[in-house]
């Protein structure tokens, strides 16, 4: 086994048990585990460690920005 994968293993079972260990999402976890440990060896050794985050986490939603100008009316 690669220094790698025993990276990406570890980080996927953190990642598992950080959720409570769910069954059947084995797949999920080591993608999350596999972009985080490729993403933190990218970035180099100076990158603070990632912190635990749940791999049914959804993305959050996009801010509304204010629009500038006149508002429609409606008419009647």
């Amino acid at each position: 086994m690669t220094n790698l994968e025993e990276a990406i293993r570890e980080r996927a079972y953190y990642l598992w048990s950080a959720d409570g260990q769910p069954e059947g999402k084995a797949d999920v976890y080591w993608l999350n585990a596999q972009r985080d440990v490729l993403t933190t060896a990218l970035e180099g050794p100076n990158m603070a460690p990632v912190g635990p985050v749940s791999a049914t986490t959804k993305p959050a939603k996009k801010a509304r920005v204010a629009r500038s100008g006149k508002a429609k009316s409606r008419v009647a």
